[in-house]
């Protein structure tokens, strides 16, 4: 049974930083991406940023470039994603989420997610 536990979320004023955290148990995840997204309310949820597992290899989502890293460490089955200068829009609950390339293109598993509230 794969988790996905996200935590680090909170209340921080525009231009501040967090860094989410994303603990991952149930198996092994080398062959996966992990990846974050976010859902503000009254929106779609959109891709923030992926990782490689494996390779560490990384995307991030055009209007996070620059300010986000997606980064992992392996030793502790954890995903984070460190957010700097973050603005009022980006409010928005964050969830971490899973899934095998050979599978496809869907993410499988997700966490609960953690709000992320970012006042002007």
């Amino acid at each position: 049974q794969v988790q996905l536990v996200e935590s680090g979320g909170g209340l921080v004023q525009a231009g501040g930083s967090l860094r989410l955290s994303c603990a991952a148990s149930g198996r092994t995840f080398s062959s996966y991406y992990m990846a974050w997204f976010r859902q503000a309310p009254g929106k779609e949820r959109e891709f923030v940023a992926r990782i490689s597992w494996s390779d560490g290899g990384t995307s991030l989502a055009d209007r996070v470039k620059g300010r986000f890293t997606i980064s992992r460490e392996i030793s502790k089955n954890t995903v984070y994603l460190q957010m700097n200068s973050l603005k009022p829009d980006e409010t928005a609950v964050y969830y971490c989420a899973a899934r095998r390339p050979v599978e496809g293109a869907q993410y499988k598993y997700w966490g609960q997610g953690t709000q992320v509230t970012v006042s002007s």
